[in-house]
C-alpha cells in the first residue's frame, strides 16, 4: 500500500492508497482542496471539520447532479436507439418489398 501526502486547506495529510493510484489520489485531493478553500473564502474559516464537511457536501451535490444528468442522457440514448431500430426495421421491410417487386418485374 502506497502513502501519499496531500495538502488540504494548507495542511498536509498522509493518506494510504493502492499502489499505482497515487496520481489519482493526488488529483482528487486537489479537487477537494479547491472546494474547501472556496468554502473558506465564501463563509470564512470555520475550522477544518466544518470546512471539510461543507466541501464534502458540495462535492456530493455535484456528484448527485452529474448522476442525474447521466441518467437523463442514458434514457435519451435508449430512446434514440429504440427509434433507430424502428427506422432500420422499416428500411429493411421497404427494401424487401422493393426486391420482391423487382423480382416480379424481372420474371413477369
Amino acid at each position: 500500500m502506497a502513502q501519499v501526502i496531500v495538502k488540504v486547506n494548507g495542511k498536509p495529510y498522509s493518506v494510504g492508497c493502492e499502489d499505482g493510484q497515487e496520481r489519482h489520489l493526488t488529483e482528487i485531493a486537489r479537487l477537494f482542496d479547491e472546494q474547501v478553500r472556496q468554502v473558506g473564502q465564501d463563509v470564512g474559516q470555520l475550522g477544518d471539520t466544518r470546512l471539510f464537511l461543507m466541501g464534502a457536501l458540495l462535492l456530493a451535490d455535484e456528484l448527485a447532479d452529474t448522476r442525474m444528468r447521466l441518467s437523463h442522457a442514458q434514457n435519451e440514448l435508449a430512446r434514440s436507439q429504440t427509434e433507430q431500430s424502428k427506422v432500420e426495421i422499416k428500411a429493411v421491410a421497404a427494401l424487401e418489398h422493393a426486391a420482391r417487386k423487382i423480382e416480379k418485374l424481372a420474371t413477369g
